[in-house]
């Protein structure tokens, strides 16, 4: 799974590699569900949009209902009902520098793990919008995760799917075919990524500082 993640590099990198700018943008090193957060979608491309972490189905009866919809699966997105209209109709990048996992053992330690010469890749999603009883619209958005490679494998078996090149991205924020969309749906390869174990402050949201990216003084797991 995906449950926490970093986008806290210059405005410079964020506007060569999406090619315009954040307006108002402040570092986040501990992003976490039902935050709003930055993301680009199909209906929106040439520019960032907030949407809330966790997605909500447009029949949900409640917000909460997030909650427990922050990830989708690669392999059950396309038939799932509550993300299957929102694969064809309402795709999405989620901006990141990094993603955050947790070893699957008895002790749950924290890792950074982020692209060895990239400072910031793009995360595939889908998002949703749904009307409050108030007939508020809010806009809420999943990653995608996919089985983990060979390295994030060694803590845990899902990882986000992760585009590291432009064309991928717009073949995600683009394409109209179910299968085309699908076969973009992959782990990315481990040799581009590296990652550490990183402070258990990190299990806290409200921390989200700059320190949050250092290597943990005690050794982890490598």
């Amino acid at each position: 799974m995906c449950g926490r993640f970093s986008f806290a590099i210059t405005e410079k990198f964020i506007e060569e590699h999406y090619g315009f700018s954040l307006p108002d943008y402040t570092p986040r090193y501990n992003c976490a569900p039902a935050q709003m957060l930055a993301v680009v979608t199909d209906h929106q491309p040439g520019g960032f949009s907030f949407l809330r972490w966790g997605f909500v189905p447009s029949w949900a009866k409640e917000i909460s209902a997030g909650s427990t919809m922050i990830n989708a699966k690669a392999e059950t997105v396309s038939t799932k009902p509550a993300f299957r209209k929102s694969l064809l109709t309402k795709r999405c990048l989620v901006p990141a520098d990094s993603f955050y996992e947790w070893s699957q053992g008895s002790s749950k330690i924290p890792y950074r793990i982020l692209l060895k010469n990239k400072p910031v890749f793009s995360m595939a999603g889908i998002w949703s919008e749904w009307q409050s009883p108030e007939n508020i619209i809010i806009s809420s958005f999943a990653i995608i995760t996919t089985e983990a490679n060979a390295m994030v494998g060694n803590i845990h078996n899902r990882m986000p799917v992760i585009f590291d090149n432009i064309n991928t991205e717009r073949s995600w924020l683009q394409n109209n075919s179910v299968e085309e969309l699908l076969s973009l749906l992959q782990p990315l390869d481990a040799e581009k990524m590296e990652m550490y174990q990183v402070s258990e402050k990190l299990n806290f949201p409200r921390n989200d500082f700059p320190g949050l990216h250092n290597h943990a003084e005690t050794p982890g797991l490598f």
